[in-house]
């Protein structure tokens, strides 16, 4: 199974539309997204195309394809308008053979992981910065934004295809 991994649109009509086309243009069977979908927060400018109807329209679209976990920034009225759950904090996938917490970040993170096991992968968004690191035990891992990327990274997201790998919207391969 091909999954990508994206997080913090931020209610970015144009980055929405960049990733959902990166999803089609790479084949994937799923989309996971890490959180942080339609609101931009407060500590942030608005995105590019900030517009939360049209991005929850696009993605409603393509409700069987998509796997959610809730953000800092998604709420219960979020929910009212996306066609497919988004309030969970987190997802366990087995992928390659390893298990992979799946949460935003904002609660379970390096600073503080949840009980994970050895060669586990603790996945997570919310910095907006792409991570690959080996942890104590663990393999900690971020796709970086989608629509508002910090640290001077690129919006983007992972793909995993048998192996984990970190691209730009444009499909460019990242070395992270």
């Amino acid at each position: 199974m091909k999954i990508m991994i994206a997080s913090d649109i931020h209610g970015s009509a144009y980055y929405c539309r960049k990733m959902i086309d990166a999803y089609h243009k790479e084949k994937a069977d799923r989309l996971l997204l890490l959180g942080d979908i339609l609101y931009h927060g407060p500590r942030n400018d608005l995105p590019k195309e900030y517009h939360p109807k049209e991005v929850a329209s696009m993605l409603n679209a393509m409700k069987g394809e998509l796997l959610c976990v809730r953000g800092n920034c998604d709420t219960e009225v979020d929910q009212m308008v996306l066609d497919f759950p988004v309030m969970a904090d987190y997802c366990l996938l087995e992928l390659g053979g390893r298990t992979v917490y799946a949460t935003h970040g904002h609660h379970f993170n390096p600073q503080t992981p949840p009980p994970l096991k050895k060669g586990d992968v603790l996945l997570n968004g919310h910095t907006h910065v792409p991570a690959n690191e080996d942890m104590d035990g663990y393999t900690y891992m971020n796709p970086g934004s989608v629509s508002i990327p910090k640290e001077g990274s690129s919006r983007g997201y992972m793909l995993f295809d048998g192996r984990f790998q970190w691209k730009d919207l444009d499909g460019g391969t990242l070395d992270i």
